[in-house]
């Protein structure tokens, strides 16, 4: 028999899931939702990249995939609130060492998609990501959040974007950051790797069936941030 109206309290989605393809802004609005709900932020892509950096610094080949795994299962990545007030929205440790913006460069960029399709690194890293879930009020973003890593979110999103809008995103990032490149390459890079997303056989990119899409083209972080937020209080669960 259900409860009456008066005897059911509504509470926010305890695990938000946010996903999306590179520069759909799901990591910007991901730390800002975060932010205004005093819920933990953690991008989970940022660990496939400090696997990525490891792996190119110990001049293995991305291409290895048994090299890459034993790296992964040796390997201890931390993830905690910033520790410097350079812009960062977290701090990201690789063996102990500070690689937060180490795993923003290009030859990152290029080699990250290969290596977090295989099999063992997504075994390794996945269940690392499932045991952050379960302590609640987090928003996690990345590729396959609502899909593998949480299936079971209380909200799952799903940012999408045209790939010529966020080329043109991760453009003006690099460019801001002082790196010499152009549009069309930044644009190509995405191309490729949206292919490598999508098709890859563990965990492709794609919306989970019960995710909300969130179109951003044309929309400013902020109005995004007011949509994504007015979904969530439309999530409110009864307890």
């Amino acid at each position: 028999m259900p409860f009456p109206d008066s005897e059911v309290t509504l509470a926010r989605p305890s695990v938000i899931a946010i996903d999306g393809a590179a520069a759909s802004g799901k990591s910007t609005i991901g730390a800002l939702l975060a932010r205004r709900l005093g819920y933990l932020y953690f991008d989970t892509g940022v660990m496939y990249r400090a696997v990525t950096w490891v792996a190119l610094e110990h001049h293995i080949s991305p291409a290895d995939e048994a090299a890459v795994t034993a790296l992964v299962e040796s390997l201890t990545i931390r993830v905690t609130p910033p520790t410097q007030d350079d812009g960062r929205q977290y701090t990201v440790y690789a063996g102990g060492r500070d690689v937060t913006w180490a795993i923003r460069r290009p030859e990152v960029d290029a080699a990250v998609s290969p290596i977090s399709a295989y099999a063992g690194v997504r075994r390794v890293l996945t269940e690392q990501q499932r045991q952050i879930a379960a302590g609640g009020r987090i928003v996690m973003v990345g590729r396959d959040i609502g899909t593998v890593v949480a299936p079971d979110a209380d909200l799952k999103l799903y940012l999408q974007a045209t790939v010529e809008e966020r080329a043109h995103r991760r453009y003006l990032e690099r460019q801001a950051r002082g790196e010499a490149i152009t549009y069309e390459e930044v644009l190509a890079s995405m191309r490729c790797r949206d292919r490598i997303d999508s098709e890859r056989a563990q965990a492709p990119l794609r919306p989970a069936a019960d995710a909300i899409i969130v179109d951003t083209d044309g929309l400013s972080v902020e109005e995004v941030l007011d949509r994504v937020e007015t979904l969530v209080h439309q999530a409110d669960v009864g307890t």
